[in-house]
């Protein structure tokens, strides 16, 4: 069958327009692929990059990249699951590296010291040798400070200080993220957190430092949706079974001094990269500790909840694939070139980048996020901004098309 001129234009702008509107969209990484850890730090309650000096006890591994002073006595990773110490590092749920002072007990696992042993050091289903850190301390500090600064993003939260009683509300079932203005943790002695349970809640603060003593801390309360009323969080109570707190983070990536309160428990896990965590002679924190150094005695200790909540790392998205430009004698004079139509408009608002994640892109760079103001809910849709430039440049195809076919109806006019 034979096809006119005009007829053929026209099919082939329509073509090529309907080839480039139905191109598949970008498409952003599954959420439960796309998350970032502190690296070897995940799987130790204490991780100091210099020396600790510590007693009593410590109920999960513990990683110290400087000296270990265990005078008076010191016991490591009492709570650890077999599946834990599996995954630590040659099993040491002790590492030193440099040298190991006092009488230590390792209940579980393994433990390792580079430097001298001045007393005792005992497992108690392992082994405690003398040997080089399986844990290069410099490195994962260097990852740890950059996730710290990228941390600071503030969310769709709200902040409400009445007197000295700070409460803070988060709606998102995934992310909710506060950044804390100046001065507001010294002008606080109680903490309240209201978030749906089982999402992560981030909580940063740029101060230099932070000291509850000096600023009269006398308790933190998390909301409980089963009861209705906040509990303060210890070891024989906590909101929601333990799923705030397991997914609550401090986070100071400029203080250089974290000191906690004696007597109060503390929920959730502390980074402090950049700092010297001075946990005091009484009290737990109930969560990790990540810090530049670390001194406790008495009854300060940490326990055994490490931090079970997904950080949001970058979208990967995967560009659609790419349509040839009409040729240029196709075009009339006067109209848009296809190259400039219209650009991707970004959604939602940036959140931390993931250096730590194998689908992170290297470069850190922010990227939309659900749990910012505007960014609504779940995951940023990349295939909306993505779909404006290919509907415009269908336009333009078809527009092309029957450009060829207009002036194919006039040659054969002229012709007659």
């Amino acid at each position: 069958m034979r096809i006119s001129v005009p007829a053929a234009a026209l099919a082939l702008g329509g073509t090529l327009a309907l080839g480039t509107l139905t191109a598949p969209a970008a498409v952003a990484t599954p959420a439960a692929e796309n998350c970032r850890t502190f690296g070897v730090a995940d799987r130790y309650g204490e991780f100091i990059q210099g020396n600790d000096t510590h007693t009593p006890d410590a109920e999960g591994a513990v990683a110290i990249g400087g000296n270990a002073d265990f005078t008076g006595g010191f016991s490591v990773g009492n709570e650890l699951t077999a599946d834990q110490v599996a995954a630590l590092p040659g099993g040491n749920a002790l590492v030193v590296g440099g040298n190991l002072t006092g009488n230590v007990q390792v209940m579980k696992g393994n433990g390792v010291y580079a430097g001298k042993l001045s007393g005792t050091a005992e497992a108690h289903a392992g082994k405690v040798v003398q040997g080089p850190s399986p844990i290069d301390f410099a490195a994962e500090f260097t990852a740890l400070r950059s996730l710290s600064a990228e941390l600071v993003k503030p969310g769709a939260g709200t902040m409400a200080l009445d007197g000295t009683k700070l409460t803070l509300t988060g709606t998102d079932a995934t992310l909710n993220s506060f950044v804390l203005p100046k001065h507001m943790l010294t002008g606080t002695k109680e903490f309240y957190l209201k978030v749906p349970a089982g999402s992560v809640t981030v909580i940063s603060s740029v101060e230099d430092g932070y000291d509850q003593e000096q600023a009269g801390t006398t308790g933190f309360f998390l909301w409980d949706e089963a009861t209705k009323a906040y509990v303060h969080d210890d070891k024989s109570q906590s909101a929601a079974g333990g799923r705030i707190r397991a997914r609550l983070l401090w986070n100071f990536p400029n203080a250089t001094k974290v000191v906690k309160k004696s007597g109060n428990a503390w929920p959730g896990s502390v980074l402090a990269p950049n700092a010297a965590f001075d946990l005091g002679s009484g009290g737990p924190v109930n969560g990790s500790v990540i810090a530049k150094s670390l001194t406790g005695k008495g009854g300060a200790e940490t326990h055994h909840y490490p931090f079970a909540g997904c950080l949001p790392a970058a979208v990967v998205v995967t560009p659609p694939p790419t349509t040839p430009a009409p040729s240029t004698s196709a075009s009339r004079p006067g109209s848009p070139s296809a190259s400039t139509s219209g650009k991707p408009t970004p959604s939602g608002s940036p959140t931390p980048s993931g250096s730590g994640s194998p689908s992170a892109p290297a470069t850190g760079t922010p990227v939309p996020s659900p749990s910012a103001p505007g960014g609504g809910g779940g995951l940023a849709f990349t295939g909306a901004s993505g779909l404006l430039p290919l509907t415009v440049g269908g336009v333009l195809v078809l527009g092309a098309g029957v450009g060829i076919a207009v002036a194919a109806r006039r040659r054969g006019a002229r012709r007659a």
